[in-house]
């Protein structure tokens, strides 16, 4: 009975320790929420590259029955031009600052066509987004939800 329990105790540890990991972590996929009406928008992959910051690309759209599947960003500015917006990379350069904490990036809104500054943190599970111009005055905040993909 004792090591039964004493393995009960180590597996909890264990969950709870994978757990907090987990929420100190921003790659994975993300469910964005339109700021006027509330709905899911797209998702974000996000994921640490080979110099060691995050970038994030859009994955999914979700759109209304009549309305174009994967339009194009036709008021992005560049390269990203009339691109694609599924696959498109709207966050850069993201470097971790702390526990908890992201900064130092930048983010499109493909809406709009604009990139701001950005920085990131997680607060009970789910990702705070701002995106601001000088010193995060001037922006708007999101939070972003944890996205399960579906196998296929």
């Amino acid at each position: 009975m004792e090591k039964l329990i004493r393995f009960l105790l180590l597996f909890s540890a264990f969950l709870f320790v994978g757990k907090a990991y987990a929420q100190h972590d921003i790659t994975g996929y993300w469910k964005t929420i339109d700021d006027k009406t509330h709905k899911p928008k797209s998702v974000v992959h996000i994921y640490k590259a080979h110099d060691g910051k995050y970038y994030g690309k859009i994955v999914k759209l979700f759109r209304e029955p009549g309305e174009d599947p994967n339009p194009k960003c036709d008021k992005c500015p560049g390269d990203r031009r009339n691109k694609p917006i599924i696959g498109m990379v709207i966050l850069t350069k993201l470097e971790k600052v702390g526990p908890n904490k992201w900064d130092h990036g930048r983010i499109l809104d493909p809406g709009n066509g604009n990139i701001y500054d950005c920085k990131m943190w997680l607060e009970n599970g789910k990702l705070q987004v701002r995106g601001y111009i000088g010193w995060s005055l001037i922006g708007r905040s999101q939070q972003w939800l944890p996205y399960k993909p579906k196998k296929k």
